[in-house]
C-alpha cells in the first residue's frame, strides 16, 4: 500500500468518562468498520485484572482484535511512554492491514502521550522509588509535596498535594536528571496520523453517577471480591502497586485487610471512580478537536456511525 494510501486511514479515538459505555460501542464501531481495538485504558493492561476493570470478555476479543490487554503482570510498571511506543506501533501495523485503528479508553494522559507527544523521561528507578515511597509513609504526602514545591513550583501547582504517585515521580525525574519535570515536559513532538476524537459524555452528572453505582455492584455480583482476594494472597503483590492502586482495586484491598468494612468498601470505591470520572470530564472540555455525541440519546450508535462515515466512507462494509 502506498504512502498516500496509508495517510488517507484515519486513527479513531473513542473516549469519555468510567461506567458511560465505551467498550461496548467500540465493539459496535468494529463490526460496523473494519477495525481493530487498541485499548487505552491504565488498568486493562494487567492480567488478572478482569472483572474491576470491566475488561471485554474472551468471546468479545476473540470476535474483534484487541490489543494491549493482558500485557503486564500486575507487579510491573505500564507508563504513558510504554503506551505511546506500542499504539504508535499498532496504529503502522493496522493500517498496514487497509483496517482502522480503533483507540478505546478513558485513561487521558494516553491519549494525549499519543496525540500531543511526551517529553524524554528517564525510565523508573526502582531504588530510589522505594526511597522516595518509605520518606512518603515517615513523612506523609503534604512534605513531599513541600519538597515538590521547591524544586518545580510549576508541577506542584498543577499536582494535588493528595496525588503521591504523581508527586513521587516529580521528585524521581528531578533526582534523576536534576531538571524540574516542567521543563522535561516543554519539549514534545506532536504524531503527525490524521485523529478523529469523539468523545461520549453523559447528559447529566446525576445519571452517569447512577451508573457508576449501578456497574460496581454487578461487579460485585459477579465475584469482584474474589478477584482481588486472589491477588491478595500472593506474596510478590502489594497496595504500592500501580496495578493495585486502581479504582476499586485498592478500595477492596483494603476491606480484605480489614481497614475499612463493607458498606465502606463500596462507598469509598464508587466515589473514587465519580472522582476518576470528574478528572476525565476535565481533561474532555479542554480536548480539541473533539466531537460530542451524548450517551442517553436513542440516536447514538446510528451517529456514531454516521460520523465515522464521514472521515472514512471508503471503509463501509
Amino acid at each position: 500500500m502506498s504512502n498516500q494510501a496509508l495517510n488517507n486511514i484515519p486513527v479513531i479515538c473513542l473516549m469519555g468518562p468510567s461506567a458511560v459505555g465505551k467498550t461496548a460501542l467500540g465493539i459496535r464501531i468494529a463490526e460496523q468498520f473494519p477495525c481493530e481495538i487498541i485499548s487505552v485504558d491504565s488498568a486493562m493492561v494487567y492480567k488478572k485484572l478482569d472483572i474491576g476493570t470491566a475488561k471485554p470478555t474472551a468471546a468479545e476479543q476473540k470476535a474483534i482484535p484487541h490489543h494491549l490487554i493482558d500485557i503486564r503482570n500486575v507487579t510491573e510498571i505500564y507508563s504513558a511512554a510504554d503506551f505511546q511506543t506500542d499504539a504508535n506501533r499498532l496504529i503502522t501495523e493496522i493500517r498496514a492491514k487497509n483496517k482502522i485503528p480503533l483507540l478505546v479508553g478513558g485513561t487521558m494522559l494516553y491519549f494525549k502521550a499519543l496525540q500531543s507527544g511526551l517529553a524524554l523521561m528517564p525510565p523508573a528507578n526502582p531504588a530510589l522509588r522505594q526511597e522516595l515511597q518509605l520518606q512518603l509513609e515517615q513523612h506523609g504526602a503534604s512534605l513531599m509535596h513541600s519538597r515538590l514545591q521547591v524544586v518545580d513550583p510549576l508541577a506542584a501547582q498543577r499536582i494535588h498535594p493528595n496525588d503521591p504517585q504523581r508527586i513521587l515521580r516529580a521528585l524521581e525525574v528531578y533526582q534523576l536528571t536534576g531538571k524540574p519535570l516542567t521543563e522535561l515536559h516543554q519539549t514534545t513532538e506532536k504524531n503527525p496520523y490524521a485523529f478523529i476524537n469523539l468523545a461520549i459524555l453523559p447528559q447529566s452528572r446525576e445519571k452517569l453517577h447512577q451508573r457508576i453505582a449501578y456497574r460496581f455492584k454487578q461487579m460485585l455480583a459477579a465475584g469482584f471480591i474474589d478477584e482481588v482476594r486472589a491477588l491478595h494472597q500472593c506474596k510478590e503483590v502489594h497496595e504500592h502497586l500501580p496495578a493495585i492502586k486502581s479504582v476499586g482495586y485498592r478500595q477492596v484491598w483494603h476491606y480484605l485487610e480489614g481497614k475499612i468494612d463493607y458498606n465502606e468498601m463500596i462507598e469509598k470505591s464508587i466515589a473514587a471512580t465519580r472522582q476518576l470520572a470528574k478528572r476525565q470530564l476535565t481533561w474532555l472540555r479542554s480536548w480539541q478537536p473533539l466531537e460530542i455525541f451524548k450517551s442517553e440519546s436513542s440516536e447514538l450508535q446510528k451517529d456514531l456511525f454516521a460520523m465515522i462515515k464521514k472521515h472514512s466512507h471508503y471503509f463501509t462494509k
